[in-house]
């Protein structure tokens, strides 16, 4: 499989496109945020703009691992453990921790995406995706997270953007 250079997350579309080299190879629906777009600290928006992974954390942890401050609490989700923490913002099996690259948007003050722990992460299977619900981070399916992480090194691109893809939505694959 083909590493990823570029990974560009259409709020709009609440889908994520991958691309290697210029060419899409890559679509996987997520979830961004319930209160939609912005970049300010305490908002729980999805920040928009250039961003970087910064952090890639979890490598190795099974499937459905539970992460609370960026480590493993040694629990894999379950509907029992869901049930026992009802309103828990699940974080699971992977995160891709993002930075913001571009001063005074989505980097350094207020707005700055590393700081607000903005991620890319996996969430319980029977949250629903193509849905704003997340508190700013970017929700994927655990199966999906785990191929994409396996597949985006450190430092890769990303960009968020309101606007649709219609092109991509429905483009055939590379």
């Amino acid at each position: 499989m083909q590493n990823l250079d570029l990974l560009h997350i259409s709020i709009a579309d609440q889908q994520l496109y991958g691309f290697a080299e210029g060419q899409l190879v890559l679509r996987m629906p997520v979830s961004t945020a319930l209160n939609g777009a912005g970049e300010t600290n305490g908002s729980n928006c999805t920040p928009r703009g250039l961003h970087q992974i910064r952090a890639r954390i979890g490598d190795g942890l099974p499937l459905g691992a539970v992460l609370r401050g960026r480590r493993w609490t040694g629990e894999v989700w379950n509907a029992e453990l869901h049930e026992r923490f009802p309103g828990r913002d699940w974080i699971l099996t992977r995160i891709l921790w993002l930075s913001g690259r571009e001063p005074g948007r989505n980097r350094l003050g207020q707005v700055d995406s590393f700081r607000r722990y903005i991620y890319l992460h996996g969430t319980p299977d029977s949250e629903p995706m193509g849905v704003p619900l997340s508190h700013g981070c970017i929700r994927l399916r655990n199966a999906d997270v785990l191929e994409l992480f396996d597949r985006v090194p450190v430092h890769c691109a990303v960009r968020i953007d309101e606007a649709p893809c219609p092109d991509w939505a429905v483009a055939q694959l590379s």
